[in-house]
């Protein structure tokens, strides 16, 4: 009989643990983006941007190595943060099924490959949602979570347990400013910095519309160094070691636009906290330190045809695939490895204003 209360003593130190465990994760994770953190909202999309076709997901464990419509072997950036920082379950997509009831409680995922900050970024792909749709999204699932929580509860929610990361720009230089076919008006009309201004514009209107739906924590990635991914060393023929100069110059432009409007919003939207991640000198970094890392090529794609560095077609199953995912940098032509997405996330959620600022992600969970 006395092993009783020793039982009931222990399950309930069990339940206080998980209590605490809850209250310390993170709650929910909304994820705005590109195909860098696109989770399969365009599997149920006409569109010429997918990866739901092996190998993609090869290395996904939770869907046993099936392709999602992750644009990696692995996991995303949004993936990982969310392990690190205790979410439960990863981000459902918005356009997927299961979407609804109580899944929406670890967030929404409303990212989509060849999305963009502009309306016409991507129209190459047909459809994509850009973060005016994305936006629009999410104002669905407020209002689910108010019929979920009540009014009180979900406003709560939203501003003391849930992370808003946006993901999105690169599109706007590789699939509009920077792509011939499509912009060869818009660059004689635009120079750079009006175009630079029209996205910020943009971004500022779509930020504070998040933030009149009562998001509070902000992480905004800035636009990587596009002018080095393997799909721009090989269509302008550079060598392993160059980059392409103009789309470098580009993301630096905008990126510095970016941090003064980080600055300009922690200032006007009272009780928000916007942290900027410095995406481009991250992965700066790890192209070219690569071999610091357990890298053996930081040039070409593990996964892609075409070119010198299989930079050409993007990932599918009749796609050359490199025998040691891990030691590659790029999965495609364009988006990293789960290992490099690895290395970016645990520098976000952990390490110093170098890279992210003025705090880390786990500092902005436990503000």
């Amino acid at each position: 009989m006395a092993k009783q209360p020793i039982v009931l003593v222990a399950l309930v130190l069990l339940l206080v643990h998980v209590r605490a465990r809850d209250d310390n994760g993170l709650g929910a994770s909304f994820i705005f983006g590109d195909s860098l953190v696109d989770a399969g909202n365009n599997n149920y999309l006409q569109t010429l941007s997918k990866a739901n076709i092996p190998p993609n997901g090869i290395d996904f464990r939770a869907s046993g190595g099936n392709p999602t419509g992750r644009f990696t072997n692995g996991r995303t950036i949004g993936d990982i943060v969310g392990e690190e920082l205790g979410q439960p379950n990863y981000a459902v997509p918005f356009l997927s099924p299961n979407s609804t009831g109580k899944a929406i409680l670890s967030g929404v995922n409303y990212a989509s490959g060849g999305g963009g900050i502009l309306n016409a970024t991507g129209r190459i792909f047909v459809n994509r949602l850009s973060l005016d749709i994305q936006v629009d999204y999410f104002n669905i699932t407020r209002k689910q979570l108010d019929s979920l929580l009540g009014p009180s509860q979900a406003k709560d929610y939203l501003m003391k347990k849930s992370i808003f990361s946006i993901t999105i720009g690169s599109n706007d230089f590789l699939n509009n400013y920077l792509l011939p076919v499509l912009s060869i008006g818009a660059r004689a009309s635009q120079t750079p910095d009006a175009f630079i201004d029209d996205m910020i514009n943009h971004l500022r209107n779509q930020l504070t519309r998040l933030y009149q739906l009562d998001a509070r924590k902000f992480v905004l990635g800035n636009v990587g160094p596009i002018g080095c991914i393997p799909y721009q060393k090989t269509i302008n023929q550079l060598s392993s070691d160059q980059c392409v100069d103009l789309a470098n110059q580009l993301a630096r432009q905008y990126n510095s636009r970016l941090q003064d409007l980080l600055t300009e919003l922690n200032e006007n939207l009272p009780g928000a906290t916007f942290v900027h991640a410095n995406v481009y000198d991250l992965v700066m970094e790890l192209i070219t330190n690569y071999d610091n890392y357990g890298f053996t090529t930081a040039t070409t794609a593990c996964c892609g045809n075409g070119g010198q560095f299989a930079g050409i077609v993007p990932c599918g199953p009749v796609s050359s695939l490199c025998s040691d995912r891990s030691t590659h940098v790029f999965w495609d032509p364009y988006h990293p490895s789960e290992a490099a997405n690895l290395i970016l996330a645990k520098q976000l959620v952990d390490g110093d204003t170098r890279y992210i600022s003025p705090m880390n992600l786990r500092q902005l969970r436990d503000l």
